[in-house]
């Protein structure tokens, strides 16, 4: 029996390391390094010592004033070293922070990076040399500016300062206060555990969802209306009081009071009579779910993970989810999460390459196994070797249960390695870069959360205001039940922007069963991809902030007219309905250019606009005989003869840039408009701004 769901707990154990000093509240103003851009020197990859990527995430680099593996080298005399990094979101920074951890002082020139790719010199020194100090933590302050942070060129004269020179960490913040205390000492023992505030005590959820048998494991849908959970040797299961645990559902029937409607078994073929069934995961549209266990001649086996997909007529038979040399040495203890983005798969599972016992892996989606333009919504993802998120998580004991938030940032789990308030406790921690294996110090969820009693599962809806647990405290007769808990704001995951809508024919309005890819129009990496409801085209996806997305729907036979949704500034979860177009690929059709961007009055190309036109450059690629007509169009503010130029020039731009990357400019036609074609009233900005646009016509196939 797989008996993961007979939960365990965890607490905090003592690290040394530069820490941040700004208080919890301040937590999500602070950002690290994420990811290198580009560097002059030292490009070993990975984690290998003295990599570039050592510059990412908080400062670890010890003993401060020493050579350490830990840290970037440069080029040993280098007159124009540098590296470029960027964060994970962006920010209204007021401060960079620069970790110099071995002989410092080479640093000539800092600059930001703004969302649009701009850079913003905020530090300048033309006397580089060595200081009397064997480390530095270079703070460099300034009042906020207009724009937003998205990354920092820190440049560098290494032949000014004798010897090797080290980079551990660059850091930005919002706060002008210290951003690190050196070789801070964490607090050691059980009596200094760091504990989370709450707005409230635990609520059990009722009858509805809580009875006198065992309920256990919930798993909140994304939009925090929908609770999947397990009941143990329940008599309305699949195999009656027999049968050992069973999935069932829940709908949140009013949100004002957060009652929940009686709760109703999954059934078959996710509920089998005879065995453990349990779900780990359920994606951001509620179409696909994550099952523990491998179904095999109608009965589960413990090994590995399955994936089951809603369709128009049920839950189909759950697919085995295919990972590299995927193993669990103690079968019985098995745990698993999808991240929201369905970009990532965390799993707990004891292997040979653990710290020990029951360890929290990741393993992310084969690029070319992805469903991708054109693909098949069934197609099945395959995934990655599974990687150790490393000793910041991981303990020489059972660390489990894996939930990752919304935010893809924020990792809930249990340990027992840690101490704490029971045998295991829930923590939680940050990831700070995008090597997964580099997270803040796990913190104690505290008494509320966390008892000598059975305390376990801890899950938490995208708004991140509520989190859903297991406990035995004050259980329907003493048995084990499912409670709600109001977390501070405080320490809340970060905020995120839940988009919802329909996919339609642009000329029917008829749904369309599409997949769904999402992307940082900032860097044009791909976020996340999910699939659409077959029953009526819906979809719904998760946005963290601090970034510009744009978002498209993909079908056989169509083309997609992309939407964007900008929340590098939104700093409260929030709710947008946006239905997503797609025009039939067919002589004589329009297509809208909605991520095509331009600065106010002016016809050259915004940087984020540039994975819109790759994708029309694959297109064009794709399909050599296609020829397009590109129109342009303004409102009809200002003097008209401007705006017909202006149009004109826009579109000239756009057909420069396609063909500036091998598209042959015969294909392309152009024509400005001005605002003379106008779809929506020019009265209110909120509609002038449609009558602004890009779109281009199919002129032959």
């Amino acid at each position: 029996m797989i008996n993961s769901f007979v939960f365990r707990l965890l607490a905090l154990s003592p690290v040394v390391m530069l820490l941040l000093a700004a208080p919890a509240a301040q937590a999500q103003r602070v950002l690290w390094a994420a990811r290198v851009v580009d560097v002059s020197s030292q490009k070993a990859e990975g984690k290998a010592a003295f990599a570039p990527s050592q510059v990412l995430g908080t400062p670890n680099a010890l003993p401060l004033g020493q050579i350490s593996n830990d840290a970037w080298i440069p080029k040993k005399e280098g007159a124009n070293e540098f590296i470029e990094v960027r964060f994970a979101r962006s920010i209204a920074a007021q401060q960079v922070t620069i970790v110099e951890n071995f002989n410092p002082g080479s640093i000539t020139k800092v600059e930001l990076v703004d969302t649009k790719g701009a850079k913003h010199e905020v530090y300048s020194n033309a006397t580089p040399g060595p200081i009397p100090e064997p480390f530095r933590t270079l703070e460099i302050r300034f009042p906020v500016a207009e724009y937003r942070t998205l990354g920092v060129i820190v440049r560098m004269n290494t032949g000014k300062v004798e010897g090797v020179n080290q980079i551990d960490a660059i850091g930005v913040a919002d706060v002008a206060s210290t951003m690190v205390k050196q070789a801070f000492d964490a607090p050691k023992g059980a009596d200094a555990v760091l504990s989370t505030q709450f707005d409230s005590s635990l609520v059990n959820l009722g009858p509805n969802v809580n009875t006198r048998y065992v309920d256990t494991h919930p798993v909140i849908s994304p939009d925090g209306r929908t609770l999947y959970f397990a009941r143990q040797n329940h008599p309305g299961n699949v195999g009656g009081v027999r049968d050992p645990q069973d999935i069932w559902i829940s709908r949140l029937v009013s949100g004002k009071n957060k009652t929940w409607g009686p709760a109703r078994n999954m059934a078959e073929p996710s509920n089998t009579p005879e065995d453990p069934n349990g779900l780990a995961s359920v994606s951001a549209n509620g179409q696909s779910a994550l099952l523990i266990g491998v179904y095999e001649d109608g009965l589960m086996q413990p090994k590995g993970f399955s994936m089951s997909r809603r369709s128009a007529i049920g839950w189909s038979k759950p697919q085995k989810v295919q990972i590299d040399d995927y193993y669990n040495k103690d079968p019985e203890h098995i745990d698993a999460c999808l991240a929201t983005s369905g970009k990532a798969l965390l799993m707990a599972v004891e292997r040979n390459d653990g710290i020990g016992s029951q360890d929290i892996y990741v393993s992310f989606p084969k690029p070319d196994k992805l469903p991708g333009a054109m693909a098949d919504p069934k197609k099945q993802v395959e995934w990655t070797k599974p990687l150790n998120l490393g000793r910041n998580v991981n303990t020489d004991k059972a660390d489990f249960a894996p939930f990752l938030a919304a935010d893809e940032k924020t990792l809930y789990f249990a340990s027992e390695g840690r101490g704490g308030y029971g045998k295991s406790d829930i923590f939680y921690c940050k990831r700070l870069d995008d090597t997964w294996t580099n997270w803040s110090p796990p913190r104690n969820l505290g008494p509320v959360v966390n008892s000598p009693d059975f305390d376990a599962y801890y899950t938490v809806s995208a708004a991140g205001q509520d989190a859903y647990l297991v406990s035995s405290r004050n259980g329907t007769d003493g048995s084990k039940d499912i409670f709600r808990i109001s977390l501070a704001p405080a320490f809340q995951p970060e905020v995120v922007t839940l988009v919802t809508g329909r996919v339609l024919d642009v000329n029917t309005k008829k749904p369309i069963r599409a997949i769904i890819h999402y992307e940082n129009l900032l860097t044009g990496e791909e976020i996340g991809v999910t699939e659409t409801d077959p029953r009526d085209g819906s979809y719904t996806i998760v946005l963290p902030s601090g970034v510009q997305y744009g978002y498209r729907a993909e079908a056989v036979g169509y083309i997609a007219e992309n939407a964007n949704l900008d929340v590098t500034a939104k700093e409260k979860y929030s709710e947008q309905k946006e239905d997503l177009f797609l025009v039939p690929f067919n002589v004589g059709q329009t297509v809208k250019l909605n991520n095509i961007f331009f600065q106010q009055s002016k016809y050259y190309l915004n940087t984020n606009s540039y994975p819109e036109l790759a994708r029309l450059i694959r297109i064009m690629k794709e399909y050599p005989s296609l020829e397009i007509k590109i129109s342009g169009h303004t409102d009809n503010q200002g003097d008209p003869a401007l705006n017909l130029k202006l149009s004109q020039d826009r579109v000239n731009e756009v057909k420069k840039y396609l063909s500036s990357h091998g598209i042959n400019g015969g294909r392309i036609t152009t024509e400005g408009f001005g605002g003379s074609k106008p779809i929506a009233s020019n009265d209110q900005e909120e509609t002038r701004s449609k009558n602004r646009r890009v779109e281009f016509t199919i002129t032959k196939k």
